[in-house]
C-alpha cells in the first residue's frame, strides 16, 4: 500500500457527505474530473474499492463505510490542528462568535459579556441571537464558537458549563379564560384557545416542538419578549421563562395555570462550546469567566426577578430594626 494524502481524504469524505462528486466538487470548489481522480487514485493506492459505482448513485462499499468511520477522525483533527496554528500565529483571536438562545436572561448576561470584552480591545464580538434549535446548530455548523442556550448533555461533541436553572411556566392575562384559572386545567381544554409559540431560527436541523397543544391556533413570535406582550394584552397564551413574568405574576396582571396537566418545565442554562476542537486564548479565559461569575449571574438573575419582594424584605427589617433599636 503506497501513501495516500490528505486531499485524496478530503476529497472522498466530500464524496460521502454530498453524495455524488458533482456535488462534492461544489463543495470543495474542485473541479468534477480532479476529485473524481483524487477518489480513484485514494483506491488504487489502497488495493480496494471504497465506493459502488454500479448504480445511479455511488454509495459506499462496506469496507468504503469502514474507512471513512476513521478517515472522519483524521480529517477532523487535521482541522483542530489547523485552527490551534492559526491561534498560534496571530496571538489573539481577532473575533469571537457568540449565540444568547431565547432562553437566556439578556440584561444580567450582556453585562457579563459586557465587561469581559472590555478587557479585550483586540477582540471583536460578534454576537446572535436564536431561538430553540438555532443556537445549538450553529454551535455544530461550526458558525459560533460560544453558545448559551440548552443543549443535550449526553453530546460528546459538547463541554458545557452550567449558569442557572430557567423554570418555564404556562400564563395567561388575567381575564383571558372564561373559567376560573385552576391547577386542573387539562390541555385539551386550552385547545380552543390561540397558543403563542416561539419560531425556530435553525435552519435544517429537524423541528423541535417545546409545550405545543395539538390542533391548537398559533401564534408564531420570534422571542420571549415579544410572546410576553401578545400574553399580556389577551391574544393568547403560552409558556414563559419565569424570571421574564414574576412581576406580572405578583401584580395579577397574568396568572399561571400551571398544574399537573400543564406542569411546565425547568430548563438549564448553559455555556457551551465543541470539545473536540482548539480553542484560542481569548476563547478560554472567555470560558474561565463565565464558570468563576456563574453565581453571581445567577443571583443577578433572581434579584431581577424578585425586586419588589426583596424591597419588602427589606422595608420589613428596617420596621424591626427601629420598633426594637436594640435588636
Amino acid at each position: 500500500m503506497s501513501a495516500f494524502t490528505l486531499h485524496d481524504l478530503q476529497c472522498f469524505d466530500a464524496v460521502i457527505r454530498a453524495g455524488g462528486f458533482q456535488a462534492a466538487a461544489a463543495s470543495l470548489h474542485r473541479s468534477h474530473p480532479a476529485v473524481f481522480a483524487a477518489v480513484a487514485k485514494l483506491e488504487r493506492q489502497l488495493g480496494f474499492d471504497l465506493l459502488d459505482r454500479s448504480g445511479y448513485r455511488v454509495r459506499p462499499t462496506d469496507a468504503g463505510r469502514s474507512f471513512h468511520r476513521r478517515a472522519q477522525a483524521l480529517l477532523r483533527e487535521m482541522e483542530a490542528l489547523r485552527t490551534h496554528a492559526a491561534q498560534l500565529a496571530m496571538g489573539e483571536e481577532s473575533e469571537l462568535r457568540v449565540v444568547i438562545g431565547d432562553l437566556c436572561p439578556r440584561p444580567q448576561m450582556l453585562a457579563l459579556l459586557g465587561r469581559f470584552f472590555a478587557d479585550c480591545p483586540g477582540t471583536r464580538l460578534h454576537l446572535h441571537f436564536e431561538a430553540v434549535g438555532g443556537p445549538l446548530e450553529r454551535l455544530l455548523d461550526g458558525d459560533a464558537d460560544l453558545i448559551l442556550h440548552r443543549i443535550d448533555k449526553r453530546d460528546p461533541r459538547i463541554e458545557w458549563l452550567d449558569l442557572c436553572p430557567v423554570p418555564f411556566v404556562p400564563v395567561v392575562a388575567a381575564g383571558f379564560l372564561p373559567f376560573p384559572v385552576s391547577r386542573a386545567i387539562r390541555p385539551e381544554r386550552m385547545r380552543e384557545f390561540t397558543q403563542c409559540v416561539m419560531r425556530d431560527s435553525a435552519r435544517h436541523s429537524p423541528p423541535r416542538d417545546y409545550f405545543m397543544i395539538e390542533g391548537a391556533h398559533q401564534c408564531t413570535v420570534a422571542d420571549q419578549l415579544m410572546k410576553k406582550d401578545i400574553i399580556l394584552q389577551g391574544m393568547g397564551w403560552g409558556h414563559v421563562p419565569r424570571f421574564l413574568v414574576e412581576q406580572e405574576l405578583r401584580e395579577g396582571r397574568l396568572h399561571s395555570i400551571a398544574g399537573r396537566y400543564l406542569p411546565g418545565s425547568v430548563e438549564e442554562l448553559v455555556a457551551a462550546r465543541r470539545g473536540d476542537r482548539a480553542q484560542g486564548p481569548v476563547a478560554n479565559r472567555l470560558w474561565a469567566y463565565l464558570g468563576e461569575q456563574a453565581p453571581r449571574f445567577r443571583e443577578a438573575v433572581d434579584a431581577a426577578a424578585a425586586p419588589s419582594a426583596m424591597k419588602s424584605v427589606k422595608k420589613s427589617t428596617r420596621t424591626v430594626r427601629s420598633a426594637n433599636p436594640r435588636g
